[in-house]
C-alpha cells in the first residue's frame, strides 16, 4: 500500500521540534549500556521472547505483522539481563544505600549470592544456599499455612515459575500466593468470566488491522505497549477509525512517529480520530450514556441480543431511569460526546474495545469493565473477526500468572478455590490442597504474617501508602526476597531476619521457558548462551526446594528435574494449555482457544449466553474546591523509572497535570509549586498545563501513592483504588 497523506501527523520531516521520543537514541543508549556484553544482548533480542510488555515476540518477530518488533521498553530492560554481579561488600552497611534511588540500586548489578541480615545487623552477610533454604524452611514450618504468603511480580516471570510457586505454596497448606495481576487486570478477569464465561481477551492483535473501529478506554498503548502503535499505523492504512476515552488527551495517542516504518518515521501518523475526555471515575456514567443513546436510536443489534444474550431488558430498563443531564454531570462529558461515540459504534460493522489500568484501578473496577462489556455486546462485537473485547496487558508474564494458579483466589486454569476443585488437584498432585481462598497481596501486608516471600516487585512502590507498607514489612519476622537485583524494600529493617536469594533471568534457564501474551499466545523462549551469575538459581527451583525442605515427606511431589517436566505438569493441570509440553524451540507457540474466544457466539456460560449487567453509576465524589487525582506512567516500566522527563508529554516526575482553566481559576502558572493534600498524605509538585478534563489532575506513579488510601479496594477482585480526592495548597 502506498503513501497515505491523510493520516500524516505533519509535514516536518521526522517530527523535528515535536515533543516525542527519540527512538534512535534509545538504540544508541542500549548499545552503550550493554558494552562488553553486546553479543549476548543481541542474542537475547534475536532469539528470546520479549520480557517487556505482553504483545509477545519470538526474537524480534511477532504474529501480527511481518515486520521487526522492537521497542524502547525492551531496549531499556536489556541491561537487567546483561549486567554483572554487584560487589557484595556494598551491602555490609545498608545505611550507605538508603539514600539511593531505585534506579541507582538496580544499576549496582545482579545479586551475586544468598545473603542474610538479622535484626540489629548493619547490613547483609554472605551465606550458602543450604543455610538460606534451611533457615527459611524452618521458619515456614513454625509459621504454618495461615501465617505466610508469597507474592510474585510479572516482569519477566515465565509460566514455569508461576506454576511451580503456586504448587509449592499449596503443598505447604496455604493459598496465600498472589501476583501483579491483582493490581492490574483482576477486575477484568472477574467481569469477563461472569459475563462471557472466559477470562481473557476474546480476539487477537490481527483483529485491530482492518476493523472498522478501535476504542481505547483508560489505556495509553503509546507509552505502555509502544509496538502497538505500529499495529495502529497499519490499521489506519486499512481505514480503521480510532476513538479514545480518557481523562487526558495523551499526546502519544494523538500522533506518533513509528521509527521502523519509513512513512511514519518521516511524517508521523495521526492515530486518534476522536477523543472523549471524562472525569476520573466517570467512565461508567459516560459509557452508560453512550449505550442509552444507542438504545434510544435503535442502534442496538437486536438480532444478536435476542438470540445470544441475557439481561438486556433489565439493563435497558435501568438506563431508561437515568437522564443524560445526570450522566453528563457525573462523567464530565457532554450529551453530544455520548451521541458521537454511539454514532461511531452504530456505523461500525466491526469493532475492538481495548482497556487497561485507567478502567480497572478503581474501587468499582469490576463494574467499569462490565460497562465496556455491555457496550460491546450491544453490537455483538465478540466472537467474530475484527471484533473483540481486549484487556491489554502490560507485563510479559502477567497473563499466565493467574492461569497458572499463582493467585490467592484461583487454582490453575482459573478455577475457583472450592472443595471440589481442591480435591481434583489433590488427586492429581498427591497431597492435600487447601479449599478456601488465601490472602491477596494487599491483605498479606495487612495481616500478621510470620514469613513473606517476595519474588521481584517492590511493595514500597506498587501499593498505596508507602509509609504503611514500610511499617508492615518491618513487622514481619522473616522476609525472603527472590530477585535479580536490589530494591528498596530489601533495605527495610528486618523484623528478625531478611534473606536475599539471587534468581536467574528467563534467558538463563536450562530447558527454556514459556510466557503467555495478551492474545493468549503461549510462546517458548529458549535458553540464551552467555555469561551467568554462578550462584543464581532458577526461581522454580527455589520455591519448590523451600516446600520440599519444609515438608520432606512430600518432597517427591514438589521437586522437578527441569522446566520440561514443569510444562508436562502444566499440561495435565490446565487443559487449555495442552500442547505446552511440546514447545521446545525458538518460534514454538500455541494460542489457546484459537484466534477468537466465543467464536460463532458460543459462550461457555451455564446457559450458553453472554450476559449484560445492570451497573450502578457511581456518584461524582468531588467536593467544592477539590480535585480528583489519578496516577499515570512516565518514562518507566511498571515502577522502574528510567528518565525524569517523559518524552511523550514533556512532563517531569514532579509534574501535576492540570487543565489550564483550573489553573487560571487558581492563579497558577506553568511551573508553579503546589502541594496536593488527601486524607492519606501530601505530595509537592509543579503545575503543568495539560489537556486534562477540568476538575481532574494527574501525577506520576509511584510518587503519587502517598495520596492513595490503601483501604479502598474493589469488592470482588480486591484491586486498590489508585485515585484520590485532593485539595491544592
Amino acid at each position: 500500500m502506498g503513501l497515505d497523506p491523510k493520516n500524516w501527523a505533519g509535514l516536518k520531516p521526522f517530527g523535528l521540534g515535536e515533543q516525542k521520543p527519540n527512538n534512535y537514541l534509545e538504540i544508541w543508549n542500549a548499545v552503550r549500556e550493554n558494552r562488553g556484553q553486546r553479543r549476548y544482548a543481541w542474542r537475547i533480542l534475536r532469539d528470546g521472547a520479549c520480557d517487556g510488555c505482553a504483545l509477545g515476540t519470538t526474537g524480534m518477530r511477532d504474529w501480527t505483522m511481518d515486520e521487526v518488533h522492537l521497542c524502547n521498553i525492551r531496549l531499556r530492560l536489556l541491561r537487567l539481563n546483561t549486567m554483572p554481579p554487584l560487589d557484595g561488600g556494598l551491602l555490609s552497611d545498608v545505611s550507605k544505600l538508603s539514600a539511593m534511588s531505585s534506579a541507582e540500586l538496580r544499576d549496582l548489578g545482579r545479586l551475586p549470592y544468598p545473603m542474610l541480615r538479622e535484626s540489629g545487623d548493619a547490613g547483609f552477610r554472605r551465606i550458602g544456599w543450604d543455610e538460606a533454604l534451611d533457615l527459611a524452611a524452618d521458619r515456614l514450618r513454625q509459621a504454618g499455612p495461615d501465617r505466610f504468603g508469597l507474592y510474585m511480580t510479572s516482569r519477566g516471570e515465565p509460566n514455569e515459575n508461576y506454576f511451580a510457586a503456586q504448587k509449592a505454596v499449596r503443598a505447604l497448606g496455604g493459598n496465600s500466593i498472589d501476583n501483579a495481576a491483582r493490581i492490574c487486570h483482576s477486575p477484568s478477569t472477574v467481569a469477563l468470566k461472569g459475563s462471557l464465561g472466559v477470562a481473557a481477551t476474546t480476539c487477537s492483535y490481527t483483529d485491530w488491522i482492518g476493523s472498522d473501529l478501535i476504542v481505547f478506554i483508560g489505556s495509553n498503548v503509546a507509552n505502555n505497549q509502544p509496538v502497538a502503535m505500529k499495529y495502529l499505523y497499519h490499521a489506519k492504512k486499512e481505514g480503521t477509525k480510532v476513538a479514545v476515552v480518557n481523562t487526558y488527551r495523551e499526546p502519544g495517542m494523538d500522533k506518533y512517529w513509528v521509527p521502523s516504518n519509513i512513512e511514519s518515521a518521516v511524517f508521523g501518523t495521526r492515530i486518534t480520530d476522536r477523543f472523549f475526555l471524562v472525569n476520573v471515575g466517570g467512565d461508567i456514567a459516560f459509557l452508560s450514556g453512550v449505550l442509552k443513546m444507542m438504545i434510544e436510536n435503535n442502534w442496538v443489534d437486536h438480532e444478536f441480543v435476542d438470540s445470544h444474550t441475557a439481561g438486556y431488558p433489565e439493563l435497558a430498563e435501568s438506563l431508561s431511569k437515568r437522564s443524560f443531564e445526570e450522566l453528563s454531570a457525573i462523567s464530565g462529558a457532554s450529551e453530544d460526546d455520548m451521541r458521537e461515540l454511539a454514532r461511531m459504534l452504530s456505523e461500525a460493522k466491526t469493532a475492538v474495545l481495548v482497556w487497561s489500568m485507567g478502567i480497572t484501578q478503581h474501587e468499582f473496577g469490576e463494574d467499569n469493565v462490565r460497562s465496556i462489556i455491555n457496550l460491546g455486546l450491544s453490537k455483538g462485537f465478540v466472537g467474530r473477526e475484527k471484533s473483540g473485547l481486549m484487556p491489554i496487558r502490560g507485563h510479559s508474564g502477567v497473563q499466565g500468572g493467574a492461569e497458572m494458579g499463582a493467585y490467592s483466589t484461583a487454582l490453575p486454569g482459573g478455577l475457583a478455590v472450592t472443595p471440589e476443585n481442591a480435591a481434583t488437584f489433590a488427586a492429581l498432585w498427591g497431597f492435600e490442597v487447601p479449599s478456601s481462598p488465601g490472602r491477596t497481596a494487599p491483605e498479606m501486608l495487612a495481616a500478621d504474617l510470620d514469613v513473606l516471600i517476595s519474588s521481584g516487585g517492590n511493595f514500597l512502590e506498587v501499593l498505596p501508602d508507602p509509609a504503611a507498607c514500610r511499617r508492615a514489612l518491618a513487622r514481619i519476622p522473616l522476609r525472603v526476597h527472590i530477585d535479580i537485583c536490589l530494591s528498596s524494600q530489601m533495605l527495610v529493617e528486618p523484623g528478625a531476619a531478611v534473606l536475599l536469594l539471587p534468581a536467574q533471568t528467563r534467558y538463563e534457564m536450562i530447558g527454556g521457558v514459556t510466557a503467555t501474551s495478551t492474545e493468549r499466545r503461549i510462546i517458548f523462549s529458549p535458553e540464551i548462551p552467555g555469561p551467568r551469575v554462578p550462584e543464581a538459581w532458577p526461581e522454580w527451583k527455589i520455591t519448590t526446594e523451600l516446600a520440599a525442605r519444609t515438608r520432606p515427606e512430600i518432597s517427591g511431589q514438589v521437586r522437578y528435574t527441569g522446566t520440561p517436566q514443569i510444562r508436562e505438569d502444566i499440561a495435565r493441570s490446565v487443559p487449555a494449555y495442552a500442547g505446552i509440553e511440546d514447545l521446545k524451540a525458538k518460534g514454538d507457540n500455541l494460542q489457546y482457544g484459537g484466534p477468537l474466544l466465543c467464536a460463532g457466539w458460543k459462550f461457555p456460560t451455564a446457559d450458553g449466553r453472554a450476559h449484560f449487567s445492570v451497573v450502578e453509576v457511581p456518584p461524582l465524589n468531588r467536593p467544592d474546591g477539590s480535585f480528583v487525582v489519578t496516577t499515570r506512567r512516565g518514562k518507566q516500566f511498571n515502577s522502574m523509572v528510567y528518565e525524569k522527563r517523559d518524552a511523550l508529554t514533556g512532563a517531569t516526575r514532579e509534574a501535576v497535570l492540570m487543565n489550564p482553566l483550573d489553573a487560571d481559576r487558581l492563579g497558577l502558572k506553568d511551573g508553579d509549586p503546589v502541594r496536593l493534600r488527601s486524607e492519606t498524605g501530601e505530595l509537592t509538585g509543579r503545575v503543568v498545563h495539560a489537556p486534562v478534563a477540568p476538575g481532574n489532575l494527574q501525577v506520576h506513579w509511584p510518587e503519587g501513592e502517598v495520596l492513595i488510601d490503601r483501604h479502598k479496594r474493589s469488592p470482588q477482585a480486591g484491586i486498590p483504588d489508585y485515585n484520590a480526592v485532593v485539595t491544592i495548597e
